[in-house]
């Protein structure tokens, strides 16, 4: 008999394939994934724009739906949103400004600088991320009470200056920058403050963007603190704000979506903003372990 000769392109065509399923397969599994994730998100927009008798039908009609900005105007003219809305921005504006320049100031001095007890001080700080927040309720009240700085935007900026996560990132990052400069500029006759203002800071900007990110985001979505330490509803932000449209008899939901959209849209707006260099710092730090 005759055998059959062999064919290389063929198994060549079958090899180059091979991967290209495996990457259509990946793919498709990022995308129902994904798809899973944003449906809650879809929803709530939907919902937000929907009448309020067509939200409450059983089963929910998807296609003939009663599309209206009628959540939207009763949410701006029944509440103080754009109070709370000014509120969540201004403390979050400044706790993610003041995070920024405290981490970034005692990251410089973790990783720059030698002193007495400086590993000791920093792994007192990294042990506190491992306190839970709901421990230091108590003391943090009494300390602004005895400030008279309750039922104020003091009260929830304040104990938000720096935290020990934003010191570790900055520390982390920095002390993977190259010291050339920094000895070049020392030879220049230029200070430590303008060191660290001119070539630390820049060389950080993506570390700078992905803490800012964390930090903005998680003090707009903060909402034990803020309802604990502000009692008067021109002072509340938007989560808490939000939490008082629901103490009726019947919820309206449309109301409540419509508040939820104005909730999520500035972290949208920051994150995709910033995300350059979000991603960036992230791919840098893996990079680097």
């Amino acid at each position: 008999m005759n055998s059959k000769p062999d064919d290389p392109q063929g198994r060549a065509g079958l090899a180059a394939s091979a991967p290209n399923l495996k990457l259509i397969g990946t793919h498709a599994f990022l995308f129902a994934w994904a798809t899973i994730f944003l449906l809650p998100l879809v929803w709530m927009f939907i919902t937000a724009f929907t009448h309020p008798e067509s939200i409450t039908k059983v089963p929910p009609d998807l296609l003939g739906r009663n599309y209206t900005l009628m959540n939207f105007k009763d949410l701006f003219s029944h509440s103080e949103i754009l109070r709370w809305l000014l509120n969540s921005t201004l403390i979050s504006l400044a706790v993610t400004f003041f995070h920024l320049f405290f981490d970034s100031l005692a990251g410089y001095a973790f990783a720059r600088k030698d002193f007495p007890g400086k590993t000791i001080l920093f792994w007192s700080i990294i042990s506190l991320m491992m306190i839970p927040g709901q421990v230091i309720i108590v003391p943090l009240y009494l300390m602004m009470s005895k400030l008279h700085l309750l039922d104020s935007l003091w009260a929830v900026i304040l104990p938000g200056l720096a935290g020990p996560f934003g010191i570790f990132l900055m520390k982390q990052y920095m002390e993977g920058l190259p010291r050339d400069l920094e000895d070049a500029a020392r030879m220049d006759g230029c200070s430590e403050a303008g060191i660290y203002r001119h070539i630390i800071l820049p060389l950080s900007k993506p570390v700078l963007g992905a803490l800012g990110i964390f930090t903005f985001i998680t003090y707009w979505n903060a909402f034990l603190w803020p309802l604990i330490v502000l009692n008067s509803a021109s002072h509340y932000t938007l989560p808490v704000g939000l939490a008082t449209l629901q103490s009726k008899q019947v919820l309206d939901y449309g109301l409540l979506m419509a508040g939820a959209v104005v909730a999520a849209v500035p972290m949208m707006i920051i994150f995709f903003a910033f995300q350059g260099f979000f991603v960036k710092g992230i791919r840098m730090g893996a990079l680097k372990g």
